[in-house]
């Protein structure tokens, strides 16, 4: 495959142009490494973004059936030449890989690399991922790699321009995941204000056909049967809250990712540092998850709203069968004594509410100037 300068600008100009046209961040990752592997020529290409962990948060890969990438199993961990790639941030282009003393291998399933032409993907001083491709498609007789300098070159423009659709799509899967979160929170307060006009209803009537029962049964009993409509229709306006406002990724992701997902917007959506660390933790039954989640939430919100916090630090613990959270501010804090007598609650109610509701405790902790934990812990199955 010829790379002069009509050519390669041509393949570079059709590769931007591709990238360009998706949002979701899996389709950009793909799109990158099948653009890298016709643009360069090579049998496979391979893109990571590496997560907090030593791992992978998403690794895509072009040249390698379906069959195969199942065959090789979990993701890699960011070891050997990936390792150096996101650590020391340069390009790496080897004659073989194997025979580099970084090389650690690969499992059994996994195809045979030679040739190695691997660069990081930078969003200013931040690598936001490794880009590599392997066995260029020449005549290997002759050695050396296969790979040349203006491939580098090629490359190194291409991953200039994937960071930034790579970026793009992350800040709009962000922005799409905090429509939703106040769309969910809208609809939370329009539902809380349908149930609670129902229940005063409720009440009402109940006190009215209390009044009536000796002087007027026959009416007591019409007041009655209206009361048992209303807790009729309270009860639905609960079903469909159940129903709506369950995060779907509580169901598809577990407890710790979708904390940890909500936590790395709010991060990225507030001038505040939020930060989360999970430790253990099992799987919890949903009411239980649901609450922590919960209460996750409200407190976050009082933290970033109302306290002027620079840092907030959210941990999930497993303790014994069940989880202990705690969030963190560092903001101006407040005397809970206070809040109570003023009335105002900061949303302590219905975190305590919603702690009791699955068998847990809920823990303020705060002082003026001295910045506030709120602590809760929910027993397991």
């Amino acid at each position: 495959m010829s790379h002069g300068p009509r050519s390669g600008l041509a393949a570079v100009s059709s590769a931007l142009l591709a990238m360009s046209r998706h949002l979701e961040v899996r389709d950009v990752l793909k799109t990158i490494v099948a653009s890298a592997r016709d643009l360069l020529d090579a049998q496979y290409a391979a893109l990571g973004v590496p997560d907090d962990h030593g791992g992978f948060a998403q690794f895509v890969v072009d040249g390698v059936s379906d069959a195969q990438w199942k065959a090789i199993g979990p993701l890699p961990r960011q070891h050997g030449i990936l390792a150096a790639m996101l650590r020391d941030a340069r390009t790496e282009r080897l004659a073989d890989v194997r025979e580099d003393p970084r090389f650690e291998g690969w499992p059994a399933a996994h195809p045979d690399l030679v040739d190695f032409l691997g660069l990081p993907i930078r969003d200013g001083d931040e690598v936001i991922g490794a880009l590599f491709l392997a066995n260029k498609n020449r005549d290997r007789r002759h050695g050396g790699c296969g790979f040349t300098e203006e491939d580098e070159e090629l490359l190194g423009i291409l991953a200039q321009h994937a960071a930034i659709a790579l970026t793009n799509a992350r800040l709009y899967e962000r922005s799409r995941e905090l429509t939703i979160a106040e769309e969910r929170t809208r609809l939370a307060h329009e539902l809380h204000d349908a149930v609670s006009q129902k229940l005063f209803s409720l009440r009402l009537t109940a006190q009215a056909a209390a009044r009536l029962v000796d002087r007027d049964p026959t009416r007591a009993k019409g007041e009655l049967q209206q009361v048992a409509a209303l807790a009729a229709e309270a009860a639905d306006e609960l079903r469909a809250a159940v129903v709506e406002l369950r995060p779907a990724a509580l169901d598809e992701d577990g407890l710790v990712a979708t904390l940890r997902t909500q936590i790395q917007v709010l991060d990225r959506a507030h001038t505040a540092r939020v930060t989360f660390t999970g430790h253990g933790v099992r799987a919890l039954p949903a009411a239980q998850e649901e609450a922590v989640l919960r209460v996750a939430q409200e407190a976050l919100h009082n933290a970033l709203r109302h306290s002027g916090a620079g840092h907030v630090d959210v941990t999930l613990e497993r303790r014994g069968t069940g989880a202990e959270l705690r969030i963190t501010d560092d903001g101006g804090g407040f005397d809970p004594g206070t809040v109570r007598r003023a009335g105002r609650h900061l949303g302590l109610v219905s975190m305590r509410d919603r702690a009791g509701g699955v068998g847990g405790t809920l823990t303020v902790e705060s002082a003026p100037g001295k910045g506030t934990t709120i602590g809760m812990e929910v027993p397991g199955g």
